[in-house]
């Protein structure tokens, strides 16, 4: 990272940490008074735009929580007769991605050819 894009990020933080909102003026009104003068307008505007509207605390808070949560496994005797009922999905699921895969090498050509 370049100390353009950190100078822009620190300042975006701490606009976001006093609860103000995030704009190019602003962040370039925080590099001037850290006395940063090689930070290019374009960064500032870049980051006011990709952060407009959004709460940049959240997005720290909610750094490792990305993805959908797991299914719960299941417990009890009904649910493992469900459970091993969908195991012979999983399988020919796992069949078909194996027979995509060959049929690329049936088209006449490959990688090194």
């Amino acid at each position: 990272m370049s100390t353009s894009e950190l100078a822009v990020s620190y300042a975006a933080l701490i606009l976001a940490d006093e609860d103000i909102d995030i704009t190019a003026d602003k962040l370039q009104t925080l590099i001037s008074a850290a006395k940063l003068t090689d930070v290019e307008p374009i960064w500032t505007t870049l980051f006011a735009k990709a952060l407009a509207g959004k709460n940049v605390k959240d997005m720290l808070l909610n750094v490792g929580s990305g993805g959908g949560a797991a299914a719960a496994a299941p417990t009890g005797g009904a649910s493992g007769a469900t459970a091993a009922a969908d195991a012979p999905v999983e399988k020919e699921e796992e069949k078909k991605e194996e027979e995509k895969e060959e049929s690329d090498e049936d088209m006449g050509f490959g990688l090194f050819d």
